[in-house]
């Protein structure tokens, strides 16, 4: 293979970038080429592998932001760039879902610093590969829906989680295992109680489990194993022979 084909050009600006959801192999060949060659890597420290980090240079600079906030991250990226540097903004999964690149947008651009977007694979993604199902299966189910409930983060009313149930498509439920029981009882109106569901904690990374419950069993399958964080639910009739044929939790590897 021609590895000229694949090289990437970088500037002095931000590139927001897609991690994947941890498993370092998943990283796009442009997400690793920009990785290799950013004079400056802001990540949130617990969601990126050190794997993907020992890609960078020797003498690039590292900014974990676990404990910092936008208003301290955005200036910091917009100084480095304003100095001639390159800027990896890294984020886990695919940066459209979730992951407040919005905001950083509207300040990048009132500031008049160019950015550019590079996709990642989103967990839902890759927790349907390792269960080896499409979950747009002809006669079965021909959507799917990417959705969280409303917690400290408030969904519009016209989202509503038992709204989007109705349509018993395959739904994919972030950032809502803190509040299983409310899910549950919100998907139960519409879904039938033995909907499969894939319980799926730390996708991509090697402590990953996903295991295949009946909805009706959803609290209580995330309550047992402790998953409250880094789990995401995909309720779907298109589970029905993982359910079939389901022993309980899967590990990675």
């Amino acid at each position: 293979m021609d590895s000229d084909k694949f090289s990437v050009a970088i500037s002095p600006k931000v590139y927001i970038v897609g991690a994947g959801p941890g498993d370092p192999n998943l990283l796009t060949v442009k997400a690793l080429k920009l990785i290799q060659q950013a004079d400056v890597l802001v990540y949130a420290n617990s969601l990126v592998p050190p794997q993907i980090l020992a890609e960078m240079r020797p003498d690039a600079e590292k900014v974990a932001t676990a404990n910092m906030t936008l208003e301290k991250i955005v200036p910091l990226m917009i100084a480095k760039v304003r100095s001639g540097k390159s800027v990896v903004r890294l984020h886990s999964g695919d940066p459209s879902l979730y992951s407040a690149i919005h905001e950083q947008m509207v300040r990048l651009s009132e500031a008049q610093v160019s950015f550019e977007v590079i996709p990642g694979i989103s967990a839902f993604q890759a927790a349907a590969a390792t269960l080896q199902v499409e979950l747009t299966v002809p006669a079965q189910v021909q959507s799917i829906i990417l959705t969280r409930i409303s917690g400290r983060t408030q969904v519009p009313e016209a989202e509503d989680l038992a709204s989007l149930a109705a349509h018993r498509a395959s739904l994919c439920l972030y950032l809502s295992a803190r509040h299983v029981e409310a899910a549950q009882a919100q998907l139960l109106q519409h879904y039938p109680p033995q909907t499969p569901v894939a319980i799926c904690f730390r996708v991509g990374w090697p402590d990953e489990q996903i295991k295949v419950v009946p909805l009706d069993q959803m609290k209580v399958a995330t309550v047992t194993d402790n998953l409250v964080r880094t789990t995401m639910y995909i309720i779907s009739p298109a589970l029905r022979a993982e359910l079939a044929c389901s022993v309980g939790i899967r590990l990675r590897g």
